[in-house]
């Protein structure tokens, strides 16, 4: 019987289970899934609102604000495409078994991390000397 068949809709990792079973791996690939599917619906009303191309503003003010609002969401969606990336890089984690490990260290990360940030590749220590390193290189 697969995880999925038989996992509760209220279902939460706990840490007294075994770390990254059927039940937390199915979990984890609905919770990434469900996350995709609103980024990309997101997407999509955004490609409908913006076919109805660029209205024709007499107001400069008004023109400029409106372009600055769409420069902004179209921002705001190539930020959202890369997480879309991560979101299908922790799904082929899911799938290779490698799900739920830090990169660096090899050790599990905590499913607290997890559920905040499912397409964490690093434990929340690797993750801050990471940063506290990158923070030194940029102020070179």
């Amino acid at each position: 019987m697969k995880a999925e068949n038989f996992l509760p809709d209220d279902y939460r990792p706990a840490e007294d289970e075994p770390f990254m079973n059927e039940r937390q791996l199915e979990y984890f690939r609905r919770k990434l899934l469900a996350w995709r599917a609103e980024i990309l619906e997101g997407s999509r009303d955004t490609v409908e609102s913006m076919k109805g191309g660029t209205r024709n503003i007499p107001d400069v003010a008004d023109r400029a604000s409106e372009e600055t609002d769409r420069a902004l969401e179209l921002r705001t969606r190539d930020r959202e495409r890369k997480l879309v990336a991560k979101i299908d890089s922790a799904l082929r984690r899911i799938d290779e078994g490698e799900f739920g490990y830090c990169d660096v260290t090899g050790e599990p990360i905590s499913l607290k991390r997890l559920d905040a940030r499912p397409i964490a590749t690093m434990s929340l220590e690797a993750q801050e000397r990471h940063e506290r390193r990158e923070k030194v290189h940029r102020n070179d």
